[in-house]
């Protein structure tokens, strides 16, 4: 087809069923369509569907994530001559995973500042904004202008996607999520991309989870996943690498939001860490560090991380970026002040002796879900006080009455159901199951 961009919606819907592969002018004028409304919704629709179908090519994805990155503002961080490289992760999404509210303030401490755009919480897994969302007068949906200042003033922010970002990603997530569109690799990678892009990253860091936990429940689908991002990204001009982690367990020893962000700040005051999310979040760091010019090797990222870790340097970052974002000033010296907590706590028992050996973690998910710590529809009020805490982790050996986890609950009715529920999640046995590795793969964008 010539390039020109007087395409029909539907030459280019029947070109993609038929399994051409689409020129750049193309998906730039579909794009344009889905923004401005003049792709009709049953057009936008075939579209998807054609794609999930058929795929694209490497350079299709590019092409898809560079017009959608296109189709509303994007941020320009030159003009405030930020002394650091703007960096950032993205996790495909996971049970307990906390990552990034540790993550942000130790690389904003290390030099690096982060813009980091989140999303909520998606099916069973839970959403880092949510989690903000259980601090009291946190704003995680500023304006782009005080996004710019608070990120340039502080080092870091953690909000979420505003109206002027990627806008044509919105309208087309949308569609995906009523058409049964949504597992598109090709489709997730642009809407993804898109919104990092708009961001003005200089380097990005993908966290593609895998497990029973994970949208990727087998290491080909991650391995695909984190391929086409990396790949992507840096095709598109932002260089990217990622990492394949577990998700066979919940990550660290909490599931629900208030829990969620108590974990977080527990490990950036020197409480303790859970190892596995120790190990993930400091993975991430490093190779961001490394990526941002900020540490010459592996070595020097993580003596970068020990030190604004054990100096409190990651913690006066947390701090200062929430109450610049409107919440409390003392949360990291009063959490039980301002963090909501769940009125009934009650354990879910081992009926056995043995070794904890499987978690059926999506169902942990759901569990937090049923709850009320996560939404059944998209109008769903959340809970945050609610969830799982003081959850045991795979081979830990356990008496018949020990507490696998504890059931954080409103009312006595959902503690009962959530505790029934959670009697099928756990699998104890006479063995200790073979050790996995939290760092399963890196892929490079290259």
């Amino acid at each position: 087809m010539t390039e020109t961009a007087d395409f029909l919606p539907q030459e280019v819907i029947r070109r993609k069923r038929d399994g051409a592969a689409l020129g750049a002018a193309e998906i730039d004028f579909f794009v344009r369509g889905i923004t401005d409304g003049a792709i009709a919704e049953s057009q936008a629709a075939a579209f998807a569907m054609a794609v999930f179908f058929q795929g694209m090519t490497m350079a299709e994805r590019v092409a898809l994530t560079r017009a959608m990155t296109a189709s509303g503002a994007t941020i320009d961080w030159s003009a405030r001559d930020l002394a650091g490289p703007v960096l950032d992760k993205h996790s495909t999404g996971g049970v307990g995973d906390k990552v990034s509210l540790v993550l942000a303030p130790i690389l904003a401490a290390a030099g690096a500042f982060v813009p980091m755009i989140s999303g909520r919480g998606l099916g069973h897994t839970g959403g880092t904004l949510d989690k903000l969302d259980s601090i009291p007068g946190y704003d995680t949906t500023p304006d782009l202008s005080r996004l710019g200042d608070v990120v340039s003033c502080e080092g870091l922010a953690i909000v979420g996607q505003t109206a002027d970002l990627a806008p044509a990603d919105g309208r087309l997530y949308a569609i995906r999520d009523v058409t049964a569109t949504v597992e598109s690799v090709a489709l997730i990678t642009a809407s993804i991309l898109s919104k990092k892009l708009a961001a003005g990253l200089d380097r990005l860091v993908m966290d593609v989870k895998v497990g029973s936990g994970a949208f990727a429940a087998s290491i080909e689908t991650a391995r695909e996943l984190a391929t086409s991002i990396a790949r992507v990204a840096t095709g598109a001009g932002l260089p990217c690498t990622a990492l394949i982690t577990d998700m066979n367990q919940v990550l660290g020893r909490t599931a629900g939001n208030a829990l969620e962000v108590r974990e977080a700040l527990d490990w950036l005051i020197g409480v303790g860490v859970d190892d596995r999310l120790a190990e993930v979040t400091t993975a991430l760091c490093a190779e961001l560090l490394r990526l941002g010019g900020l540490a010459a090797d592996h070595a020097a990222a993580l003596a970068i991380i020990e030190r604004v870790l054990s100096t409190g340097a990651a913690a006066e970052r947390f701090a200062r970026m929430v109450a610049a974002l409107g919440g409390p000033g003392d949360l990291l010296e009063r959490p039980e002040r301002h963090l909501p907590t769940a009125p009934i706590v009650r354990p879910v028992v081992a009926k056995r002796a043995g070794v904890l050996a499987r978690m059926d973690t999506r169902a942990v998910g759901l569990v937090v879900v049923e709850l009320g710590g996560g939404r059944q529809r998209a109008n769903d009020a959340i809970d945050h006080a609610v969830g799982l805490g003081a959850m045991r982790r795979l081979g830990e050996v356990v008496a018949v009455g020990d507490a696998l986890c504890l059931v954080h609950a409103r009312a006595e009715a959902t503690a009962d159901a959530a505790i029934a529920a959670l009697g099928g999640v756990f699998t104890i046995a006479d063995a200790a199951p073979p050790p996995q590795p939290v760092i399963v793969e890196r892929i490079d964008g290259t």
